[in-house]
């Protein structure tokens, strides 16, 4: 497409840059109004910028097929992994009650947190309840229950998966949600691996 502009750029100098031969007479220069070089480079004009246009439909056809494409796939993405994830979710039940009844133990799945700051546990905490009220929780949720700005809501987020919390991030219609791995919750709930005392898990308790 580019190549088709510096051509008819080229053209259109070449054409206005032309300068009569010195030998001629300035009256030979004028030419009838039918014959004059301009009607041509009228209709060259027009040629070319049918062909830049064709070519720019082309471009959007393609674009627009590409597009198509990668919305359905990352639809179907999507669909995989919340099959994943009920999937998982089931396992855990089987295995809660295998270990109840039948004494199965199954080796514990360990997790290398570091030390959160009090800001930390905090959005911890509000997402570990959101997410017991509402399943799927969004960075608008987050925001509205800290206080925290959107940027600093997603910040922090990213400061939490960096220390070793398992949060697990999904899209739904293109918006960002977050839930915790189940796995991780569980041992958190039974052995307060992130060592939040009480006091503070009873001020987030809403």
């Amino acid at each position: 497409m580019f190549k088709i502009f510096d051509k008819f750029f080229k053209q259109r100098k070449r054409y206005f840059s032309k300068k009569p031969k010195d030998d001629l007479n300035p009256k030979d220069t004028i030419k009838p109004i039918d014959s004059m070089k301009p009607k041509e480079a009228v209709l060259d004009t027009k040629n070319d910028l049918n062909s830049i246009k064709s070519e720019l439909d082309e471009h959007l056809e393609t674009i627009n097929a590409n597009t198509s494409e990668i919305q359905t796939s990352y639809q179907y993405i999507n669909e995989i992994s919340d099959k994943v994830e009920k999937i998982a979710e089931r396992l855990e039940h089987i295995e809660l009650f295998l270990q109840e009844k039948s004494n199965f133990n199954l080796e514990k799945k360990s997790f290398s947190i570091k030390p959160l700051t009090k800001t930390e546990q905090h959005v911890f905490m509000v997402i570990y309840a959101l997410e017991d009220e509402k399943g799927l929780v969004s960075y608008a949720d987050i925001s509205k229950k800290t206080g925290l700005t959107p940027y600093l809501a997603n910040e922090y987020i990213a400061r939490l998966m960096g220390k070793g919390i398992p949060i697990i991030k999904k899209y739904i219609n293109n918006i960002p949600f977050i839930q915790l791995n189940h796995e991780f919750k569980r041992l958190q709930a039974m052995e307060n691996i992130l060592m939040i005392d009480t006091a503070q898990k009873e001020l987030f308790n809403f």
